[in-house]
């Protein structure tokens, strides 16, 4: 074989090695980008949600998400499952205390007084409720509940769809957690719920390992 067709065979080599390499790394993403939230949203918490209160582990608060009211304030059907799941959790001794926590950044929107006028109206106790009215995402109100809150273990009460994130968060951010579906009813827009999940697991990803933001903060308010 001659000099020129030996280099021109180790062009080509390499060539095919790169466009391998590109193969390779191209599977590789689509399985991350596609296995991560499949993963993550199907079994991997699997171990650490439950539908029974009585099931739950006893932990000292359940950290209560915020969802919408509509304009006449009556709450939407995920807030009144949601409270009323955090109210059965207090109601079986699984919890000693309710963290509400939601948006309230507009004076005429305020999630954890609605939820709050809901549980009362359940019959749970003034002195068994917290709010948190800086919960403006998930995030935030797991960050919160850590940092403001001085919580170490929660209860998280949520839908099936959202739980996995929540949980996600909380195991990054060195909170023991276990979550509490409360799925009681179909919901009308579930499977844009479910969709809406994957970029927001990512953003969750991106959040906790690369940018890491600050919500907004402020004194302690120790709740136990």
């Amino acid at each position: 074989m001659s000099r020129k067709q030996t280099v021109g065979w180790t062009f080509s080599g390499v060539g095919e090695m790169k466009v391998w390499l590109w193969l390779v790394a191209l599977v590789g993403g689509l399985a991350a980008v596609i296995g991560f939230p499949l993963w993550t949203l199907t079994v991997r918490y699997e171990g650490r949600t439950y539908n029974i209160p009585q099931a739950v582990p006893e932990r000292p608060v359940a950290l209560v998400f915020g969802a919408g009211y509509w304009p006449d304030g009556t709450p939407s059907d995920v807030m009144k499952d949601r409270v009323e799941a955090a109210v059965d959790l207090y109601r079986s001794g699984r919890v000693r205390k309710v963290l509400f926590s939601g948006d309230n950044r507009f004076v005429d929107y305020n999630e954890p007084g609605k939820m709050r006028e809901y549980a009362l109206s359940l019959g749970l106790p003034e002195e068994a409720i917290a709010l948190d009215y800086a919960g403006r995402r998930t995030y935030d109100s797991c960050y919160r509940a850590r940092d403001i809150f001085g919580l170490r273990e929660v209860v998280l009460v949520s839908q099936r769809y959202h739980l996995p994130r929540a949980l996600y968060i909380c195991q990054r951010l060195g909170l023991d957690a276990v979550g509490y579906g409360a799925d009681r009813r179909p919901y009308v827009h579930i499977r844009s719920y479910w969709l809406r999940e994957v970029p927001a697991l990512w953003l969750a990803w991106w959040e906790l390992w690369v940018t890491r933001p600050v919500p907004v903060l402020g004194d302690p308010i120790p709740i136990l």
